[in-house]
């Protein structure tokens, strides 16, 4: 299949599709391309075939699968993540189960949508991570958090400034980068070092793991 790529670039959200089913990436092209503000650059049909798409197309957004042959989603996010620009990861999973989607969450992804979702929502839901926002059910989220508990906590220790919590508690909320900075009067490069100060300070490894350790130590707004 030609890949969307080859086409003149209409400056939207750039989307890669990552799926071992054919007729999956079949309706969720159809779907998108619809989209004034979306563009399918490309797909893959496994793990490890996405994290080289990911690599050549630097997509914004990758839509991928947790259960794929060969390379699976998990592994798949984790390779991602180590990439020069990562992009942000919506998984679209028919699995509903905590123990399938926690694991997903905790490798960096940003989010989850079941794969019978509106269509509108799918839209709404990859410019809502492309934004930076994280996109937790509420049941995943204390699955989350009970697993933080059990583990003792994260961050034990570090302190963090005034500024910074005032960051954490917009990531909490679920600002991007650019809406912190507009709510704070800072530059999004000085939200860029708080963030990376925090989970620093706090041990964590991105935004999610903030966002949930917020909310644990009552850190919101």
């Amino acid at each position: 299949m030609a890949e969307a790529a080859a086409r003149p670039a209409n400056n939207g959200i750039r989307v890669l599709l990552v799926d071992d089913h054919q007729v999956v990436r079949r309706g969720l092209r159809t779907f998108l391309e619809i989209q004034d503000d979306i563009e399918v650059v490309g797909e893959a049909g496994d793990g490890a075939e996405g994290v080289a798409r990911a690599e050549e197309l630097r997509p914004d957004v990758v839509l991928m699968d947790i259960k794929m042959p060969g390379t699976d989603g998990i592994e798949a996010l984790r390779k991602l993540r180590e990439l020069a620009n990562p992009a942000k990861v919506l998984i679209v999973t028919s699995f509903t189960e905590q123990r399938t989607v926690v694991p997903a969450l905790r490798a960096g992804a940003s989010g989850y949508v079941y794969k019978d979702v509106d269509p509108d929502a799918l839209a709404g839901a990859i410019r809502s991570v492309h934004a930076g926002h994280v996109l937790l059910q509420p049941e995943v989220a204390g699955a989350l958090l009970a697993q933080d508990e059990g583990n003792g906590g994260t961050g034990r220790g570090s302190t963090l400034t005034e500024r910074e919590r005032e960051v954490l508690t917009l990531i909490a909320d679920g600002r991007s980068n650019r809406e912190i900075a507009r709510a704070l009067v800072l530059s999004e490069k000085t939200v860029k070092t708080h963030v990376s100060n925090i989970l620093m300070k706090l041990d964590l490894s991105d935004r999610t793991q903030a966002a949930l350790w917020a909310v644990r130590h009552g850190i919101t707004g």
